[in-house]
Order: C-alpha cells, then structure tokens, then sequence
C-alpha cells in the first residue's frame, strides 16, 4: 500500500513537472529568446509600468514571475543607465501608481530619471489620479521628476499629506485571555506594541511621526525642484486640496491633461518618425544587466527581505523574498576570493531578523575588510534592526533620504494561549523534562520569575552586542550609540546627521565609492560582477524535484510534449537514476 501511494505521488509530480513547470519555462525561454533577439526600433520609447509594484532587487530564483510584480529599483536604474547612452532610446514613458511607491525606491528611480533626461531625452509621466492612501506622494515625485506629467481628465489631484493606519490589538487580548509577554529593548521598539496596546504610546507617536514628516518633506523638496516652485509654495498648494485635473492644472501641479493613449501619441512624436513603443521589460530582457569592461571589478552583493539563519529562502515560485544567512554570507565570501573583485557593494534591504543571521553575515563583512577589499553598503527600502547589525561595520554606508534605518535594539517573547484556549473548551497542557527553562517559551503558561529573569538577561546581551557593533562600525562612543539607539527608526536623511549613514544616495553613488576606495582611477573602465549569481530554470528544478540539473535540461530541451517516446523514455530514466540515488535495487531498466 506504501508502495501504490508513492506511485501516485510520483505520477502526480511528474505530471505537475510536464503540465505546468516545462511548459511554463519553454514559454518563458521562448519570449525571453524572442525579446533578446528583436533588435530595438530606430527610434524607440521605452514604457515604466510602476503601477504592479516593484521589489528592490532582482530575484536570483527563475521563477519569481509566479509571484506576480517583475521589476525591480536597481533593474530600472541599471537598464535607464544603459538606455542614457543607446542612441535608438529617444524618450522614456512612465505610467504612475494612484497610490504610494516605497520612499526610497522612489527617491532611487527619480535619481535615474534625472540621469536620463540629463541625457537630452524626454521623459512623460501619466497618472490616472493621485488618491489619499499610503505614499502617493512618492509617486508625485517620480511624476514631477519627469520632462512633462499627464493626469487622465476624469481624475482627481488627492493627495494632501501622508497618512498612516495602526492596529492594536490589546484590548482583544485583554478581552479573549490571550497574554502578552515581551522584552524590548528600548521604549522605541514599537514591534510588540500591536500585542500589548491599544493606542500609540508616547515614544510610538514621536517615532512614527518623526520619520513620516521626514519622508514628505522630503518627497515634496524634492518634487517641488522638480516643477521649479518653492517647497513652501507646494506644500501649501498640496495640503489645500483636493482638486480636478483642471484646478491641478491650474495650479501648476501638473503640466497636461490626457488619456494614456494621448500621451503615448506625444512621446512618439518627440521620439521622431515611425517610433515604436518598447515595453521597459523587454528592453530589459534584450539589454542583459550591464557588466561593464576592465581588469578590475567591483563585485555587487545584494540582500533583500527578512534576516534567517539557513539557505534557500524564499518560495520556489516567488513567494517572498528573504535573506537567508548561509547564503549571503557565502555571495561575500565568493566576492573575497575573487581577485578580480577589488571592492564590494553590499546592497541590502531588509526589517530585520534573526541576531545569529545576521552576526553570520556580519562576520563575512568583516572577512572583506581584512582581505582589503572595502564594503560599502548601498541601503534599499530598509535596512532597519537585523538590516542595520549586517551594514553597521562597512567603510562607508550609502541611504537614500527615505531609507528606513537605524531600529538599534531588540525584542522577543511569546503569546500565552492557554486561558483564551479553555474558554472554547480546549485544554492546553505542558511537560517538558531537564532545566527550568525547557519550556521557558511553552504557550501553555506564563514565564517564571526566574524565566523572566534570564530571558531578559539574553535580550540585554542582545542589545548590548549591537551597541557594540555600531559603536566599533561607526566610530562612535558606545554612550552615544545607546543615545540614538533604544530601537528608534530614523529615516536615511535623519541617520546622515546622526552619523550612522555617511551619504544620502543609492547604488550609483556606493559604486562611485567603492571605485575611489579601492583606488581605481575614475577614467578606468570597471567590470561588475553580482552575487549570489540567478539560479538557472535547471537548477531550479533540481532543487524542486531533486533531478540532476542535466536531466532537468533534458526535459527541457525536448519540449515536454507527452506523447513522445523519447520523452517517456527520459522519464523513465530519470526515475531509474532517483531510485539508485536513494540506494533502491533496480534490476534493469526499462527497455528504450
């Protein structure tokens, strides 16, 4: 019976593999070899969706369009670097999100876009509206940053300040018999505050309201260089709204008034005669990530997501990203071992995570500097808490003004479950054998005193080893670090003038400063080599169904059409070959 279930399960698998995943990659081989060989038109406008979100770094897993999105900031700001200097590029179209872009991702891509137009190249933006939720002045600030920006004649101009919702759930808590036990190190670190409140306490609000104002004053300086007006004038323009797309108009807040199509038609007549739309993606596809030229290289490592101990994070199929301890760290120590590599910049997005991870990647960070090979830390969306602890001993670390960094502190705990549990007539009990603290973390009761007592001893070494960490990073007094610390978020532009980032800017500027502290001359050409290097569709597919990468290529290769007898015969082996694997006895195999 044990022997017909795995039957199955295997012929489930192997038609799931031949169903969805091959067809699935030789359709995506198919466009992405169509799209690399399509030469670019003459005269070509290159099409910015930002409207599906966008990540910060390009995933190394080949399935990660299943998770939906595509692009990534640094894929946007590598493919405008290049598309600065192609002479068939003659204007870039950005179609605009009705609400918010990450801060800092929108500070980057405006970046970029000033590049390109300091190019001599025009670039439209469009906009079906700017609604009143989340960031959506930063994407006003990507559409100011643009040569002309278009709003849809029905829509409304809605934004008016920047806004931000909290849950709390003490009160349910407190109501159901759920109990909260947590240490936090300090008052700022405002995770736990969800479980333990019901409003925001005092160092929540100053925090929160500290980094948000941060971010739109930021936002709107910036958007108001942009459309030449004062930040007094737009900000006081901004907050009286809301307004039509006529009164926007009118006030300068935006430039023209039209559908998509309308605008599309005025990006190609300032591209010239007979130009063709190219969407952002396929140039991509057709352009490659640029690898630059030289002897030397600078090595670009990047991390992005939740702090983990372990490897292969992240879903087969896209499902999230996350750092995964063994693996950034081995990207760093593959960048040390490089001898072409004469710096490393170490891009990194990430809330936090686990300290052990992050000591793991730390320590190969240090690795670098000892192997002389400088790290500058260029920071994404965040690089806050365990995203800090990883970036706190670079030579030099790289924010854009919207970064969310800092969060120098710690928190843990549990939630007691067992009252909430008995009154639905669940009876949750525990046993556990050796010390007093093997159930120190049981959901079934409350911590000991003497539990308390020597967790919150570990959260205090916690704490401490940090402080350190910045302290011996940062050049700072520990005193000082305990000052700015207790698990405060500040934004990049705060950080800057705190002395834990050193320079407001994204991957372009670390790049011109790993260039100038590895002393490489600015007119020398430089190579770029990026770590953890993208899994192959093959290897993906190993890892999935534990095949051998050649076999997966196979599979591929012959187009898994499931008729063919060549197909089932490859199956067959495949099969054969995973069984001796496991040290199964196989007779003989099937006859071709």
């Amino acid at each position: 019976m044990k022997q017909f279930f795995l039957t199955v399960l295997g012929v489930f698998a192997g038609l799931f593999l031949f169903l969805i995943v091959v067809p699935f990659i030789l359709i995506t081989v198919a466009i992405s070899s169509a799209s690399s060989k399509e030469p670019t038109p003459a005269n070509t406008v290159l099409e910015l969706d930002l409207r599906d979100g966008i990540t910060d770094q390009t995933p190394t897993n080949p399935f990660a369009a299943f998770g939906g999105g595509g692009l990534s900031t640094l894929q946007v700001v590598d493919v405008l670097a290049q598309a600065e200097t192609d002479n068939r590029v003659k204007a870039l179209l950005i179609r605009l999100p009705e609400g918010g872009i990450t801060p800092a991702a929108a500070d980057e891509i405006r970046q970029a876009v000033r590049r390109f137009r300091r190019s001599g190249k025009v670039v439209i933006a469009h906009s079906q509206g700017f609604q009143p939720v989340g960031t959506a002045v930063s994407s006003y600030m990507v559409g100011a940053s643009a040569s002309e920006l278009w709003m849809q004649n029905t829509a409304s101009f809605q934004l008016a300040g920047f806004s931000s919702d909290g849950i709390f759930l003490g009160r349910a808590f407190d109501k159901y018999g759920v109990t909260p036990q947590f240490e936090q190190r300090y008052e700022y670190k405002n995770a736990v505050n969800e479980f333990t409140e019901s409003d925001f306490t005092p160092a929540h609000r100053e925090a929160m309201t500290a980094w948000m104002t941060s971010i739109y004053v930021s936002a709107l300086a910036n958007a108001a260089q942009d459309r030449k007006l004062t930040p007094q004038a737009l900000r006081a323009t901004v907050e009286a709204g809301p307004y039509s797309s006529a009164e926007a108009r009118r006030l300068r807040l935006i430039d023209k008034i039209g559908q998509v199509e309308e605008a599309e038609a005025e990006a190609r007549r300032r591209a010239g005669r007979g130009a063709e739309i190219v969407e952002f993606s396929d140039y991509a596809s057709s352009k490659g990530e640029r690898a630059g030229a030289g002897r030397n290289a600078i090595a670009i490592v990047g991390g992005e997501g939740a702090i983990n101990t372990g490897t292969g994070g992240g879903d087969v199929f896209g499902g999230g990203s996350s750092i995964m301890s063994d693996d950034l760290a081995e990207a760093l120590y593959d960048a040390i071992e490089d001898k072409a590599v004469k710096a490393i910049v170490f891009r990194v997005s990430s809330p936090g995570g686990s300290p052990e991870a992050s000591e793991q990647i730390l320590a190969a960070v240090r690795a670098a500097r000892a192997a002389g090979k400088p790290v500058v830390v260029s920071m994404g969306d965040y690089a806050a808490s365990g995203g800090y602890w990883i970036s706190s001993e670079a030579n030099w670390i790289v924010a854009q003004p919207s970064t969310l960094t800092g969060s120098i502190g710690v928190y843990g705990g549990k939630l007691v479950l067992a009252d909430a549990l008995g009154r639905f007539g669940v009876d949750m009990r525990n046993l556990s054998v050796g010390g007093e603290y093997a159930d120190a973390f049981s959901p079934s009761q409350s911590f000991t005193p003497a539990q308390r007592a020597a967790f919150s001893a570990q959260i205090d070494r916690t704490y401490e080893e940090f402080i350190t960490r910045v302290s011996t990073g940062r050049r700072l007094p520990p005193a000082r670090v305990r000052e700015i610390a207790r698990g405060r978020v500040w934004t990049g532009a705060q950080a800057k003038t705190l002395g834990l980032v050193d320079q407001l800017g994204g991957l372009e500027e670390a790049i011109a400063k790993a260039r100038e502290l590895a002393r490489i001359p600015a007119d020398e050409s430089v190579r770029f080599k990026r770590y953890p290097t993208p899994e192959s569709p093959f290897e993906a597919l190993s890892e999935m169904f534990g095949v051998s990468g050649e076999a997966a290529r196979v599979l591929i290769g012959i187009g898994g059409v499931m008729n063919d007898p060549a197909a089932e015969a490859t199956v067959r082996r495949i099969q054969t070959d995973r069984a001796r694997a496991s040290g199964a006895s196989v007779l003989a195999d099937q006859p071709w």
